[in-house]
């Protein structure tokens, strides 16, 4: 299992002493998590940690040797809710670099019942996380975006203490890595908000635990039959061996597994197949989803469930570089999108993400993509309405030269180069392992804008997550998202992909050496780049200008120029039979960066400014001009 998802961590248990038994609380505080979840997928037995938390700075650094974890009172502690951003709305250039806090739950267990076991999942936290349970080390986890599930081992009758301490300090090795710019201020793709970012569960084991679950549809011929894998990964949490029965289903159909004996404490894989005959499948305009279940069962009552939801599609990219789905052509349109809000940055609440669904949908929209794993209940509104989703893994502009960055030594690059990698791909897998149910993503992208001339380390990273992409999900497409100029060159670590993103910003960014100014060096482009990768399926992953005003059509930054800028880049991709998808960057807009002008003769730092709405939810006349022309363009031809 990738260790980068869930993991059974080293235990480190430090010596409490007996006054930090008990945390003192309000009663009135101590609460029970909630029976509910955001998001359908996964395991029976989850509980929302909601409710009251509590929140302690420590920008000095001194919460560890104050030990926090062990504080009985609430001295210091302000009240606060999870998700949270504890820096949602400070736009300081301290902000955007990072800093230290902890987080504090009292809660009583849902169930006195004995022989159970608990995890607690965390489903995004930025960016280092340790967490402590009654005063106890469990374990800790680095990156946001991709959850992580840790064993309560001290979970007790009565009330229990949650604590988290977490770190968004940035580190030139962290995904995204620290960024400053030329003048010396922090950097960045987007604000690096810290805290518990995404929603934090309590998971009740009995026995056994179906920790993980992949059902994958496979279709030879869009008319043929489905056949289907399932791959459930089992946990004997019990004091003793257990003989373990697995059941499956898709719809009606049932899949038979072999028992298996697994020793206690550790895991085993149960894998089988089913058929399915004459499926219903899953594309824009008809996104049939199947219900698909997995149960196992031990002795003494032992028993656990995972459910999903899955779609039967086929994904191929024919010999002219066009995707198939489901034998057809597909002509994507949509917008890209990033979680931020100005009252809650990126710890974004249930009605900000269907507010961001329901945008999505007046868009008319059938395709989005982030560069980073969205929200699980964002994916599954997506598998629901049929909007496809180009999943990307936030590995930012990473450049590995071989001389360093101007700042490391040759030898310290290096070492740079290799962590990097490795947490790339580690990140990766991880990605993989939470979203492969998700009918709505068909593309994995390993990396926006790399080296257009990458270095011997780059194509090492490029080779390897291809690989990665192709082992552990052959049905989707191993994608790159380039930064799109004239002169790029043709590279052959980029032709071994089925899909490249090209990010398009003719018009609007100067580029290198001005050739980018010309908006008319776009259609000679794209054409150039279907002459380097024939056999390659094309997308545009960005293209957009930024509109902060009213004014004239012919001047950067109003609300004419950025709408006209954009129907001139969409009518050359609705030309071009080579473009699979064309993709506005972005859908709202952001946070970035201190001091941020993203081309903008007029700008509105650190806000990026090329969403079709505004922060505040206001859309532009940008908005309503596409949403009339992507409900006029059918999703498959």
């Amino acid at each position: 299992m990738a260790k980068l998802v869930t993991a059974l961590l080293a235990f480190a248990v430090l010596a409490v002493p007996a006054a930090a038994q008990g945390p003192v609380a309000p009663l009135d505080q101590v609460s029970t998590p909630s029976h509910k979840t955001l998001y359908y997928q996964g395991q029976s037995g989850r509980y929302l940690i909601d409710g009251t938390w509590y929140f302690r700075p420590d920008p000095a650094n001194q919460g560890l040797s104050a030990h926090f974890e062990r504080q009985t009172t609430l001295d210091g502690w302000a009240p606060t809710t999870v998700p949270n951003a504890w820096n949602a709305t400070d736009e300081s250039d301290q902000s955007d670099r990072g800093s230290i806090g902890w987080y504090r739950k009292d809660f009583r267990l849902p169930s006195a019942r004995r022989g159970l076991t608990w995890k607690l999942r965390f489903e995004s936290v930025n960016y280092r996380a340790q967490v402590y349970l009654n005063g106890h080390y469990l374990g800790r986890h680095s990156g946001a975006f991709v959850p992580f599930e840790l064993v309560a081992k001290y979970a007790q009758a009565g009330v229990n203490r949650l604590v988290v301490r977490v770190d968004n300090r940035r580190r030139s090795t962290d995904i995204p890595p620290s960024a400053d710019q030329a003048n010396g201020r922090p950097g960045g793709g987007w604000w690096n908000y810290g805290g518990i970012l995404r929603e934090v569960y309590l998971r009740e084991v009995r026995g056994v635990d179906v920790q993980r679950l992949l059902v994958r549809p496979t279709l030879r011929s869009v008319h043929g039959s489905a056949k289907v894998l399932f791959r459930a990964t089992v946990w004997n949490a019990t004091g003793r061996k257990q003989r373990v029965r697995v059941t499956g289903s898709i719809g009606s159909v049932r899949a038979h597994f072999k028992p298996r004996v697994i020793p206690r404490g550790q895991m085993r894989t149960f894998q089988a197949t089913a058929t399915v005959r004459r499926p219903k499948l899953w594309q824009p305009g008809s996104p049939h989803l199947y219900h698909a279940r997995a149960q196992a069962f031990a002795g003494g009552g032992a028993n656990s469930r995972y459910d999903v939801n899955v779609g039967i599609r086929q994904i191929r990219v024919n010999k002219h570089g066009q995707m198939l789905l489901n034998g057809h052509r597909v002509e994507l349109r949509g917008a890209s999108q990033h979680e931020d809000s100005p009252d809650r940055g990126m710890a974004l609440s249930q009605e900000q993400i269907m507010q961001n669904v329901s945008l999505l949908q007046q868009l008319h929209a059938n395709v989005t993509r982030a560069h980073y794993p969205l929200h699980p209940l964002m994916l599954e509104e997506c598998d629901k309405l049929g909007i496809l989703v180009w999943e990307q893994i936030p590995f930012n502009r990473e450049r590995f030269a071989s001389g360093g960055n101007g700042i490391l030594a040759v030898d310290d690059a290096l070492v740079r180069s290799r962590a990097v990698r490795a947490k790339a791909l580690q990140y990766l897998r991880a990605a993989i392992a939470r979203d492969q149910n998700h009918p709505a993503v068909f593309a994995w992208s390993v990396a926006n804008e790399p080296d257009p001339r990458p270095a011997s380390s780059e194509r090492n990273y490029m080779s390897k997550a291809l690989q990665t992409v192709h082992r552990l999900d052959p049905t989707r497409l191993a994608a790159v998202d380039l930064a799109g100029y004239p002169n790029m060159p043709q590279e052959d670590t980029y032709d071994q992909f089925d899909a490249i993103g090209v990010n398009s910003y003719f018009g609007w960014y100067p580029g290198s050496g001005g050739t980018l100014d010309d908006r008319n060096g776009l259609r000679p482009f794209l054409n150039q780049m279907h002459r380097f990768y024939p056999h390659t399926a094309l997308f545009v992953t960005e293209f957009g200008a930024e509109a902060n005003r009213d004014g004239p059509v012919d001047e950067k930054g109003t609300y004419l120029f950025q709408k006209g800028l954009l129907d001139f880049h969409l009518d050359a991709y609705d030309s071009d039979p080579y473009i699979n998808g064309a993709i506005v960057w972005i859908l709202r807009d952001f946070r970035v960066q201190p001091g941020w002008d993203g081309g903008n003769p007029k700008p509105s730092p650190p806000m990026l400014k090329k969403g079709l709405v505004d922060q505040f939810g206001n859309k532009k006349p940008a908005f309503f001009e596409l949403a009339k022309r992507f409900a006029d363009t059918p999703p498959l031809r």
